[in-house]
């Protein structure tokens, strides 16, 4: 139906006029296709991956703020909330209000920006009554507060117009779920039951802490997704054999351009900027190296900086990567994979949204 739609949806563009009756249809069809989706069940039983944002805090046409979605059999979970993840998470065809529970890999605020929106779609969107739950290391109580605050408001308005039908009360907003970074070479058991368990690990994001990674395993498929970091032996530790390493990367050779032409134009604030973040994050090769070391079945590349907009700069970015590990994707927004239980395929069920 979708592709008919579009196809359709083309001829009419090059005859340059929609007659209003088959707009109305056409409106009507796409309203009902996207309001009778929802792409989780579809899915076969197994460990499923999708980038909600593949970005960091730059602006790029294909990579959103950092966002990464895990469906373990028939459960969604979230790990970030960057800006236009939940949004992203819509229009990839799940259902907001099916979010089990987000996990935040640490406070940085292109990891939280969008955290208020997806817990008010997940609530007024799925008529959910209990709070979206949200898992991270201590501090998150503050966060979450923060947010329940600054929407207090709103909760207010939604029930008041839509009653408990649309938004029950003992549904808005978000709770904490805090714990205790581990130590290097301990995992933390955030969730465990006969078939799925979510763990965290220490990661390197100095000045900031606590900042955490997070490896999730169902039915003998697993990954882990790093967070911010810098290269890290506790990552590779705890990577050793899952089949998809969901891993951050700043391309150094590109952001030391960037504060080259930043101090030749005078732009003081830049070139500090793209001086600093070098040394908190993990390099494409470095990445690399790890999901080589821990003998992984693939690697994404995700929380990509700086953005890629011009052919040719992801070769550039990689900067000899691809020789180290060749199992990769460089993540987009949508990009998603199937790890079906009872097999060991990695499929690539998705490029892009």
């Amino acid at each position: 139906m979708a592709k008919k739609l579009t196809l359709l949806l083309s001829v009419i563009a090059l005859s340059g006029c929609i007659p209003p009756e088959l707009a109305n249809r056409i409106m009507e069809k796409g309203i009902e296709q996207r309001m009778s989706s929802n792409t989780m069940k579809q899915l076969d039983d197994g460990l499923h991956f999708a980038l909600c944002g593949a970005g960091g805090p730059m602006p790029a046409p294909k990579a959103s703020g950092p966002c990464a979605m895990v469906i373990a059999g028939q459960r969604l979970f979230v790990v970030d909330a960057g800006t236009d993840g939940v949004r992203n998470i819509m229009r990839m065809g799940y259902q907001v209000g099916d979010i089990e529970a987000v996990f935040l890999t640490h406070f940085h605020s292109d990891h939280i920006d969008g955290l208020g929106e997806m817990g008010t779609l997940r609530w007024a969107g799925g008529a959910n009554t209990s709070p979206l739950t949200v898992f991270g290391p201590q501090g998150v109580e503050s966060v979450v507060n923060g947010f329940n605050m600054a929407y207090s408001h709103d909760f207010s308005y939604r029930h008041a117009h839509h009653g408990d039908v649309v938004a029950p009360t003992s549904g808005a907003g978000l709770t904490a779920q805090p714990f205790t970074q581990p130590q290097q070479g301990e995992l933390a058991v955030l969730l465990q039951d006969d078939d799925l368990r979510i763990e965290a690990l220490a990661v390197d994001h100095a000045p900031v802490a606590p900042s955490v990674a997070y490896r999730f395993s169902y039915k003998g498929r697993s990954l882990l997704i790093s967070g911010d970091t810098v290269k890290s032996a506790n990552i590779q530790k705890f990577a050793q054999g899952v089949d998809l390493l969901v891993h951050e990367a700043l391309a150094p050779n590109l952001v030391t351009l960037m504060n080259k032409v930043a101090k030749e134009t005078g732009n003081i604030v830049a070139e500090h900027i793209a001086h600093d973040i070098l040394d908190y994050h993990a390099s494409p090769v470095e990445a690399a190296e790890t999901a080589r070391d821990a003998g992984v079945g693939h690697l994404v590349y995700y929380h990509i900086v700086p953005p890629l907009v011009i052919p040719g700069q992801k070769a550039l970015f990689l900067n000899g990567a691809d020789k180290i590990f060749k199992n990769y994707t460089i993540g987009e927004d949508g990009v998603a994979f199937s790890l079906p239980s009872g097999s060991r395929e990695i499929i690539q069920t998705s490029k892009s949204l």
